[in-house]
């Protein structure tokens, strides 16, 4: 044993002298499976009276569990760091010292900190949400203190600072009313008829099954184009996840119906008009 000590022992920041041993080592692993297994215990309980009463929803649940680890691990690093013989309290003082040297650079780190505290407690964004920021849309599958992490619909995880979700503009699918309202666009040729065109988009609307019915389906007129009429059909879609799938089968009906009935979508079209020079 006193070889062991040899080789672990060492001298912790020039004026910490201690030896680490075996049974420390021991004592220490025991501290965190003790830590592990009281924090399962505690989510079970939690678990289960939330079931038997719903006192508290899902975001907030997850909170909780989120705090409750952080907080058990930490009182448990305190102790293991205090059964092996370090002085808990030079440690802070050392830590605080070097937050102040750097404080500068953790100032982003605390922000991202303060903004998890919020996402976890304040619900403006919870877990299973879908959200779109910076063009991305993607479902948000955690939510730690300083990161978040949102899976788009490619498949690939987005590691996000909370920050953004607070500071930003971003858009909550999931907050609020079920129905989202979305909008497919197209152009027609100049000389169709308008109210043919109006009919049609209705019509495809109408029959999609995966749009609302609860909502009214609404065609705008929005513009006399360059080279098209340019029409709009707005509807309510409750799956938002598979939004974009929609949209493509109303577009592909939308071409069928139109060619059905002859009315044309145009392409861009320019006229280039050549004069001859003027003679002298």
């Amino acid at each position: 044993m006193s070889e062991i000590n040899k080789i672990l022992g060492f001298q912790l920041l020039g004026y910490l002298d201690f030896h680490l041993t075996l049974l420390d080592l021991i004592i220490v692993i025991a501290i965190y499976l003790l830590t592990l297994t009281g924090l399962r215990i505690f989510k079970v309980f939690v678990n289960r009276a939330v079931k038997k009463r719903q006192w508290m929803d899902r975001s907030s649940l997850y909170a909780l569990h989120k705090l409750a680890s952080y907080f058990g691990y930490t009182i448990a690093t305190l102790v293991a760091l205090e059964t092996v013989g370090i002085d808990v309290t030079i440690l802070m003082a050392g830590s605080a010292a070097l937050l102040v040297g750097i404080g500068l650079g953790v100032q982003q780190i605390f922000n991202d900190f303060t903004s998890g505290i919020i996402l976890l407690f304040g619900g403006t964004v919870k877990v299973g949400d879908i959200v779109e920021f910076d063009q991305t849309v993607g479902r948000v599958i955690e939510i730690d203190f300083r990161t978040s992490k949102i899976k788009t619909r490619d498949g690939i995880t987005l590691i996000v600072p909370n920050s953004h979700l607070v500071s930003d503009n971003v858009i909550n699918w999931t907050e609020g009313d079920n129905l989202t309202r979305f909008s497919v666009e197209v152009g027609v040729a100049y000389g169709s008829d308008t109210e043919l065109v109006k009919s049609i988009l209705t019509t495809v609307a109408e029959q999609e099954e995966d749009i609302s019915k609860e909502r009214p389906i609404r065609v705008q007129f929005t513009n006399f184009g360059d080279s098209s009429l340019d029409f709009k059909v707005l509807f309510w879609a409750e799956n938002t996840w598979e939004i974009e799938f929609l949209r493509s089968k109303i577009r592909f009906e939308i071409d069928k119906q139109f060619r059905a009935k002859g009315v044309r979508i145009p392409f861009p079209q320019r006229d280039v008009h050549f004069y001859p020079p003027e003679t002298k």
